[in-house]
Formats: C-alpha cells, structure tokens, sequence
C-alpha cells in the first residue's frame, strides 16, 4: 500500500459511504482512481468489508475499562466461568506475557465499574489485578 492508499484509508474510515466524487476531491485524483484503488484495496484483502455504527452502539455501555488479571494457580478455567456469568463483561482475552486474563467491562456508571471491579478481584484465585478506563475507541468490531 502506498501514501494514497492509506490516505483512501483513513477517508473510508470517517465515512465507507463518501460518495467516490468527494473521496476522490479529497485525496486530489480522480473519480476513476478513487474507484481502481478501492477494488484493487477489497481485491486483495486490505478491505475485508464495510460496516455501519448505530447511535445504540455509542450509547451503550459509556463507561468501558480493560481489566488485566493476574492468576495464581490453576484457576483460570473456573474464573473464566464466573466472568462469563457477569452481564457487565463483553469479552474476555487469554494472553500471555505479565496477564493471564484481559476481561473489557461496560457499565452506565463509574460506581458500577467500581462494584464490578471489587467483585473480581474478590474471585478466589485473582492474584493482582490492573484497570484502565477506554477513554475513546477509533476502530471497533470483527
């Protein structure tokens, strides 16, 4: 991918639906080019596919936080169990390196977040634990 690519890219990005006119007044080329280059970008697999962000998608959840987990023993099949059974947790990682776990959290409110932080770290066998809050998401979705 060259400059114009990923400028084409970045455009995309702010609006998959820009009609090829206003990309292509953008990025300075021509209709044609704007055209070529994203047929060659979804031709070979740079461009998987579009999709569409509802106002429900923003709404939801507008506190959100990372929460890494380290575990001590054996436990980490049963602590992904009780995880899964939390309505506030949307997703869990396994990984390697200083966590085992990376649970992502939504709540409405702070107080919630910090209830439901509280909670898992009283699961027997969470060991330490390390929260950061997702202040804004760029990019989002398989």
């Amino acid at each position: 991918m060259d400059d114009l690519d990923h400028a084409l890219i970045r455009a995309l990005r702010q609006d998959a639906r820009a009609p090829l006119s206003s990309l292509s007044a953008l990025l300075g080329v021509s209709r044609a080019t704007v055209r070529a280059r994203i047929e060659k970008l979804r031709g070979s697999g740079d461009i998987v596919g579009f999709t569409v962000l509802l106002k429900g998608d923003v709404a939801r959840d507008p506190v959100r936080g990372l929460m890494m987990l380290g575990i001590e023993g054996r436990g980490a099949d049963r602590i992904k169990r009780q995880l899964s059974g939390l309505p506030e947790v949307q997703a869990i990682h396994a990984t390697n390196g200083r966590w085992d776990l990376i649970v992502e959290l939504g709540t409405d409110t702070l107080a919630q977040l910090d209830r439901i932080l509280d909670t898992i770290r009283r699961f027997d066998g969470v060991s330490t634990s390390e929260t950061s809050l997702l202040l804004s998401t760029m990019k989002s979705g398989g």
